[in-house]
């Protein structure tokens, strides 16, 4: 695996609703393989989806079950393939530990915004830091309408926005990830 020292996280909690105030979102399916399918493309050690609610954590488990199951891996071998990659998590924290545990150092943590902050950093020089392998790596995407400020401004480096052919950057997180992910390993990328 290419990128073992990344880890990505997707965050239910704590995310804005469109007034800035803290709310849990809800887990869609689509989240779960249109997220780690880039992951495995791209050779992200682990996908992270961190839910707080129990309900939630119960359609996801499901979910997960299956395509981990003899049955899912019979009916569909490329989804139990990605699926691999996905743990469950409470909170960031929680992440952060695993991390920590497995990996035997704390990861630098990477938020992801459409707003730019005053330790945002461009693709190419997380790249390049990356690509040393000295340093272990997680990636943290938001959902909603983002991560809270105080949060992000825990995080040691701020990813600059994705900004697209005009000023509008509103994606969904689905997209917002195979789009960082490729701008940062992919092969045929421009530095």
């Amino acid at each position: 695996m290419i990128n073992e020292n990344v880890f990505i996280a997707l965050l239910h909690y704590p995310a804005m609703d469109k007034d800035g105030r803290i709310i849990v979102t809800s887990f869609t399916t689509m989240d779960l393989h249109d997220i780690a399918r880039p992951a495995r493309a791209y050779e992200i050690n682990r996908f992270y989806i961190v839910q707080p609610i129990d309900a939630q954590r119960i359609v996801i488990k499901r979910q997960i079950n299956y395509w981990l199951s003899e049955e899912g891996r019979k009916s569909n071998p490329t989804r139990y393939e990605i699926v691999k990659l996905v743990r469950l998590a409470y909170t960031l924290d929680e992440v952060i530990e695993d991390i920590e545990k497995e990996r035997g150092r704390r990861p630098v943590i990477v938020g992801t915004d459409a707003r730019t902050y005053p330790n945002t950093v461009n693709y190419s020089r997380l790249s390049h830091e990356i690509e040393k392998r000295d340093k272990d790596w997680l990636i943290v995407f938001g959902t909603g309408y983002g991560i809270p400020p105080d949060m992000m401004n825990t995080f040691d480096y701020i990813l600059e926005p994705i900004y697209g052919a005009g000023d509008w950057n509103h994606l969904s997180v689905r997209n917002a990830v195979a789009i960082i992910l490729d701008r940062l390993f992919s092969r045929n990328r421009c530095d």
